[in-house]
């Protein structure tokens, strides 16, 4: 039998995981170039257009409110109907989930790439976030989840991250980007950058200082935290399948236009 206040939190994540009418984003590449693209321990990034999601972006002030670990098929035994293509991430209703890249099909995604990982490495992040698939969130702190009910919660900037918190226990408090945070420092690979003596010294950075030992003492990292890291590569699925603006096919300016109508650039073939 349900707590009543677990009831009551399943029924409120899943109207804040509902999206939002008009705040969808197109994908800037092919999803076949996405899939060719990814590789085991990459760091997919989405723009997602949930109710939660508009709180994330406001919150961390970024275009991304989801990351998911890709896995490829190392999941393959375990999961066989998810194909080839298998991402590890914390959902808010189903807790943490193994579910196929055609899920994001359409969506506006970023992949971020940890450099210098050896393949034994790159195994033991997979491994360290396959355990915890299975774990849920704790519905019974619902007071968590009502913080995402503005899409930009009243909070002073300071205090913005620690909204990101949910759940009561250590086992179900890390959301999508700290679970993955933590598989990455299982094997010691950093997610923010270091800070040297240089940058102590210098004056307005102190508040800045104490903002990321926080983070990393309590584990609120954010999706935008890999995308500005240091240690992360962007990989750009366009790009990375051999992108050459000189096979670009550009409408011909009728008499009089200044500059090309929307579409006039076509897609090569």
């Amino acid at each position: 039998m349900f707590h009543p206040l677990h009831r009551l939190g399943r029924a409120l994540a899943r109207y804040l995981s509902k999206p939002r009418v008009g705040g969808m984003h197109f994908g800037t590449s092919r999803h076949d170039m996405l899939e060719a693209s990814l590789r085991p321990a990459d760091v997919l990034l989405v723009d997602g257009n949930s109710r939660i999601g508009t709180a994330i972006k406001y919150v961390t002030q970024s275009s991304w409110s989801h990351a998911a670990l890709y896995v490829g098929d190392t999941l393959r035994d375990r999961y066989p109907a998810l194909g080839a293509h298998v991402l590890i991430e914390a959902d808010v209703v189903e807790g943490v989930r193994a579910l196929p890249l055609q899920a994001y099909r359409g969506a506006h995604t970023r992949i971020c790439r940890p450099v210098g990982l050896h393949a034994g490495e790159i195994e033991q992040v997979i491994e360290h976030a396959a355990r915890r698939l299975g774990q849920r969130y704790d519905m019974r702190n619902v007071i968590d989840l009502m913080r995402y009910l503005l899409p930009t919660p009243p909070v002073p900037g300071r205090w913005r991250r620690r909204l990101l918190a949910l759940g009561s226990g250590e086992p179900t408090r890390a959301i999508c980007s700290s679970l993955i945070a933590a598989a990455f420092h299982s094997v010691r690979y950093p997610i923010l950058p270091m800070l040297d003596r240089d940058y102590r010294q210098l004056r307005g950075t102190q508040r800045a200082r104490q903002e990321i030992l926080h983070i990393r003492s309590s584990s609120l990292f954010t999706p935008r935290d890999f995308d500005i890291s240091p240690y992360f590569r962007i990989i750009k699925p366009m790009i990375e399948s051999g992108f050459d603006p000189h096979h670009l096919h550009w409408a011909t300016l009728a008499p009089g236009d200044l500059q090309p109508s929307a579409g006039s650039l076509q897609a090569p073939r």
